[in-house]
């Protein structure tokens, strides 16, 4: 295909702007998979990537024989797949309610409080978790039992761990999501809901009618797109939150590879987890990006 020299001239300053962006990426992303290698080898850091002594699969081999390997995994995918479940579900209803409003003040103000959470670190939020489910004087607990109810240690019983970190996750990234869903909004015509009203609707079937079938578009977008990260629980948020009272239920793939890689440095053995992982996550990515594009008719390029 011939360049288009006047296109190009007139983008050269966009290509400039991305190009540092760019070079951090091949850098930091790119050039490290070259020591995907390891996975293949029982690395020996002292000898390094050349001399260390090539195993072919058996790390792989080892990898499934782990003990618990099948209840990370779906601890995994349940704490995923609930996320993506509410992520999917409240920023909409939220979005919604967020267009009902009149008052632009109320609603500009509504809207930074609930995308003030985004910007804040797991390792701070932790901590703000803990003291406020905490047995002992924490705020939740200090209600619960103004009502009868024996305080429940939330982030020490498996049977509350999972739930405990769907909900402070749906929190804290929700009012990203709704953003998305308030600009899908704004582009709905308004001249549907001006015949909806013609035709006697009133505002709950003018949003069930006009508003759900317009947002229709973006859900399927976020649900496929949302596919490739089904294997991404979030270790931020649950390495900072578990302790090994709850690894029955809390314990992940990546929390697991950073056990086996940092803590017990088999660094050959995690490698192959998160190489494996990666993989899978490649194919489950391609394959949204494919339904994107036949149900929503999304294009990355």
């Amino acid at each position: 295909m011939p360049i288009n020299l006047k296109k190009f001239k007139n983008e050269f300053p966009l290509h400039l702007m991305v190009l540092p962006a760019l070079v951090l990426v091949i850098i930091y992303k790119y050039i490290p998979m070259a020591g995907i290698v390891i996975a293949f080898q029982k690395f020996v850091p002292g000898k390094g990537v050349i001399g260390s002594e090539w195993v072919g699969i058996k790390n792989f081999e080892l990898l499934f024989r782990l003990p618990g390997l099948w209840q990370v995994v779906y601890n995994t995918l349940f704490i995923s797949i609930l996320k993506i479940l509410a992520d999917l579900t409240f920023p909409v209803v939220v979005a919604i309610l967020l267009n009902e409003v009149r008052k632009h003040w109320f609603k500009r103000t509504a809207q930074t409080l609930i995308y003030l959470p985004f910007f804040i670190s797991w390792v701070l939020l932790a901590g703000i978790f803990r003291d406020v489910l905490s047995t002992d004087g924490g705020v939740i607990n200090n209600l619960i039992g103004k009502i009868g109810v024996e305080p429940i240690y939330f982030l020490g019983d498996n049977k509350w761990f999972r739930y405990i970190l769907v909900i402070t996750d749906t929190w804290k990234n929700y009012g990203f999501s709704t953003v998305i869903y308030l600009a899908a909004l704004t582009g709905l015509d308004p001249n549907l809901y001006e015949a909806a009203e013609i035709d006697g609707a009133n505002r709950w079937q003018q949003t069930l009618f006009v508003t759900l079938p317009g947002l229709l578009p973006m859900i399927v977008l976020m649900t496929t797109l949302s596919m490739g990260s089904v294997l991404n629980a979030g270790f931020d948020q649950v390495f900072n939150l578990y302790s090994p009272a709850v690894y029955q239920t809390g314990d992940i793939i990546d929390t697991l590879t950073y056990r086996i890689g940092i803590v017990k440095a088999d660094y050959s053995l995690s490698t192959a987890i998160n190489l494996l992982k990666s993989g899978v996550s490649l194919i489950l990515m391609g394959s949204g990006y494919w339904l994107a594009y036949k149900i929503a008719n999304y294009r990355i390029f």
